[in-house]
């Protein structure tokens, strides 16, 4: 089975429409979408009802939570006094132009979805969420210590656990050991379709192939592809010049940042 997963699109419609344009060459079974589909530029409403047009299974990002509530509240981890105003003008703006059905359909979307398989008499949970199991917008970065890792990972009965919010691909393999036996997890970061900030200014996304053979006793058994598409990132960067967000959520898709 081949799924499809990407997360934070953060209102580009036009890597959006890019991201559908190249997954649908890969002839996926399966598609879901780990939230983020607003803030920091002009789309909200067009991308949330692409997706709903769509029937993708979605869930629900911080961004997402906090405009479904119409609440000036990202739950994003600014650094800087700049960046926090920049924020502040980002979940203003799109508070002020969402429309009630889209911040409806926000409001209700689920916080995770779990997807058990049954291959070989053996079980195997996937689990899908936008910051981490235990809350919305914890950031899990690839420097994550291997044992706070694994601990999140068990305690949400995770095999395979895929997630977004900080916006830069990995996949971490962790190995367990439990007396005579070795097992493994999968921790995926998705990457972002709309706002990179890994220094690649292409929208990316996941595509995980789970066989018929997989198991958590064998680490290569699932297949985990990061891909990278263009888009027309200069229109997304011109949207954002021409509103009231501030310039340099232009820059920053212009650099990948």
């Amino acid at each position: 089975m081949r799924i499809a997963l990407f997360s934070d699109i953060h209102a580009n419609l036009p890597a959006l429409e890019a991201f559908f344009t190249d997954v649908d060459r890969h002839d996926v079974d399966a598609i879901y979408c780990l939230g983020d589909m607003v803030g920091y530029n002009i789309w909200p409403n067009e991308v949330v009802n692409e997706i709903r047009r769509r029937k993708i299974p979605s869930i629900a990002g911080n961004y997402d939570f906090g405009i479904g509530r119409a609440i000036n509240d990202c739950g994003c981890a600014y650094k800087t006094d700049e960046e926090k105003a920049n924020g502040n003008i980002s979940i203003t703006y799109t508070n002020s132009i969402m429309n009630d059905a889209e911040r409806n359909y926000l409001r209700t979307l689920p916080a995770h979805i779990k997807v058990e398989f049954q291959l070989n008499n053996d079980q195997l949970n996937l689990l899908l969420v936008h910051g981490s199991p235990r809350k919305i917008n914890e950031y899990l970065f690839e420097d994550r210590e291997e044992k706070s890792m694994l601990r999140i990972m068990r305690d949400a009965g995770a095999d395979i656990m895929c997630f977004g919010h900080t916006h830069k691909p990995y996949h971490r393999v962790l190995t367990v050991v439990n007396g005579d036996t070795t097992s493994y997890r999968h921790a995926i970061n998705i990457g972002s379709v709309g706002k990179p900030k890994d220094g690649d200014a292409r929208g990316g996304y996941v595509l995980l192939t789970v066989n018929d053979d997989s198991s958590v006793l064998v680490e290569d058994s699932i297949e985990v592809a990061f891909i990278r598409f263009e888009y027309d990132v200069e229109q997304a960067a011109k949207a954002v010049e021409d509103s009231p967000l501030p310039n340099a959520y232009a820059e920053s898709l212009r650099k990948g940042i």
